[in-house]
């Protein structure tokens, strides 16, 4: 008899083939509608140009705008009242790696060397909420380094 701790069968694939599922994240965040004015990843998405992690936006991030924009808007008053109750978002991380004890990534020297977000993440402008679009493969990784000529040794991301 076959039995899994996984809710469904396809729970249980996803989890064999070392398929991460989706998170699921407190609120939508409409991607499209901020990409399509034009705020940069980097205003949300603090410090990714200083060091390993992409920050995830906070309460206080988003309030720096929706303080005094679409304070109208349900989303927009589900933060403001996380804000008045002292809570933050919970946000769960998109991507990341499976065995993250013997591999490292750091986002700023990527920035420094002008890799587009869009190269690793996907089309995030095109997304209402971020879905993982990209797998992040020591093929892919290797691939990328080699069209741009940066360094393979195991130890720049082997450790």
């Amino acid at each position: 008899m076959f039995t899994t701790a996984r809710p469904t069968v396809g729970a249980a694939v996803d989890d064999f083939l070392n398929r991460p599922s989706e998170p699921r994240q407190p609120i939508e965040f409409p991607h499209d509608v901020h990409v399509g004015k034009n705020v940069a990843c980097e205003f949300c998405h603090e410090g990714v140009d200083k060091g390993p992690a992409a920050g995830l936006p906070s309460v206080r991030t988003c309030m720096i705008c929706h303080e005094a924009i679409a304070t109208d808007r349900p989303r927009i008053q589900q933060i403001t009242a996380l804000r008045d109750k002292g809570l933050d978002l919970a946000w769960q991380r998109v991507y990341g790696f499976d065995n993250e004890d013997s591999v490292r990534f750091n986002h700023a020297p990527h920035i420094r060397a002008k890799v587009e977000c869009a190269t690793c993440h996907g089309n995030v402008a095109e997304q209402t909420v971020a879905q993982r679009s990209v797998e992040h493969t020591m093929g892919f990784c290797v691939n990328c380094h080699n069209e741009r000529q940066a360094p393979v040794e195991c130890v720049i991301c082997h450790y």
